[in-house]
């Protein structure tokens, strides 16, 4: 398996900074990196957690998937979705639901919080707490697993959640794995220079505080008045100024590059007076911002096009987790009910025992044709042609690909050397791989 890395952002808001320095950015190099396998989703089940008002969701959608494309994320290289467009990640959420501890749930940082404020403000501990909120960490556990991510790109106040989900998986491989781990155990990536970008008033950057620097709203105006409100000290220009430990130099680490840093915290110590840092600031951000903007602008315009990116995205997604859902149900028992011997039972002379019945399968059949290719097909139970291969050279590659069809199902379908046949439905081929892959069990 190639080494998965998997992000994504709730869709309440408009992304600004902080998300593109603490998640974006980090997770779109990520995907560029040779036999890197990557996801990229749009969280708006979790959204519905945090916010009630549909248009507000909608149009965060929008510009989040515009910011991702703007960003430079290529659709051709990775899997680029919705959460709600994939129907296994709310089945999955319940089957974590079903091992995951009360108790554990109880520690989680959103829940505790909201816990605390409560009892702080004299209410009833869980007023306004839902089950969504309690939940959050094993649905988010969900859409890592689902996609077995080696890598999930996170702010340093979400690495819980990625522990969380490395205890869920651990505690459902000891119940349910009984051959091989179902799950991998993911790793937090923190960027650990920037990983929790500071707002304007030093807390963490976000919408909650008004404390945001727009990414792309606003435009380049919007940009720099953010900046010219960063809160400094009143040292006056010629002053002496420490740069360790202010928002303007975290910021400006976020963009610059190692020589850059050294001689912005030089010039600061030697003076530079705050109005014209924030100046600096404002054009080394502009500078990789700009071209950004403009893509951004274009695909606001023509939502059609980032529709079309995600439906795209969501198929490719399901390639995988149709597959790995069915191996997961089978794991947990709850398979096709199939007429079995009676174990240990007492058969009446004169009656012939209960017999395994298999449903009939989808079958392989390789052959050379006169020019010396290798080929092989698909088969359906019933004989209809589903898959056709190109010609190969070698024998042994033609086996090969068979083989990896038959273990990862539609996962290897898009790098195979294959084409659907006239009037084939893709999910066809991909509901009769799931079953070759489920028959391996």
């Amino acid at each position: 398996m190639k080494l998965r890395v998997l992000t994504g952002i709730t869709t309440t808001g408009t992304p600004h900074l902080g998300n593109y320095v603490g998640a974006i950015r980090p997770a779109i190099a990520a995907s560029l990196e040779p036999g890197v396998q990557s996801f990229f989703f749009l969280a708006d089940y979790h959204a519905l957690i945090k916010c009630e008002d549909p248009d507000r969701i909608e149009r965060s959608r929008l510009e989040i998937a515009a910011t991702f494309l703007a960003c430079g994320l290529d659709t051709q290289r990775v899997a680029f979705y919705r959460q709600s467009d994939i129907p296994e990640i709310p089945e999955l959420t319940w089957l974590l639901t079903c091992v995951t501890a009360k108790g554990q749930m109880n520690r989680a940082h959103a829940y505790k919080a909201a816990l605390d404020a409560n009892v702080a403000a004299g209410e009833d501990p869980d007023a306004g707490i839902s089950m969504g909120l309690y939940s959050y960490p094993i649905l988010m556990a969900a859409d890592i697993l689902m996609f077995n991510a080696h890598r999930v790109p996170v702010g340093r106040d979400q690495v819980q959640h990625i522990e969380m989900a490395r205890d869920v998986a651990q505690r459902f491989n000891h119940l349910f794995g009984q051959r091989s781990d179902l799950f991998v155990l993911p790793e937090a990536q923190v960027e650990e220079a920037v990983a929790m970008l500071p707002g304007l008033d030093g807390r963490k950057m976000s919408k909650s505080y008004d404390n945001i620097v727009p990414l792309f709203d606003g435009g380049a105006e919007g940009l720099k008045d953010a900046i010219a409100r960063i809160v400094t000290d009143s040292r006056l220009p010629g002053e002496p100024k420490e740069p360790e430990g202010t928002t303007l130099v975290a910021l400006y680490d976020a963009f610059a590059t190692p020589a850059q840093r050294v001689a912005f915290r030089d010039e600061l110590r030697a003076g530079l007076g705050w109005g014209e840092a924030k100046q600096k600031l404002t054009t080394l951000v502009e500078a990789e911002v700009a071209p950004m903007r403009a893509r951004y602008a274009q695909l606001m315009s023509h939502p059609e096009q980032i529709e079309d990116a995600l439906q795209a995205g969501a198929s490719k997604a399901r390639a995988v987790a149709k597959p790995f859902l069915e191996q997961l149900r089978r794991a947990v028992g709850l398979r096709p009910m199939l007429a079995t011997p009676a174990s240990g039972a007492l058969h009446l002379q004169g009656h012939a025992p209960s017999v395994v019945i298999k449903p009939a399968l989808p079958v392989f059949k390789q052959y050379r044709e006169t020019d010396g290719r290798f080929f092989f097909k698909l088969a359906a139970a019933n004989g209809e042609l589903l898959l056709q291969s190109r010609g190969l050279a070698d024998a042994r590659e033609a086996g090969g690909w068979v083989k990896r069809l038959k273990t990862e199902g539609a996962t290897a379908l898009d790098a195979a050397p294959v084409a659907l046949a006239d009037g084939v439905d893709r999910a066809a081929v991909e509901d009769a791989l799931a079953a070759l892959v489920a028959s391996q069990d």
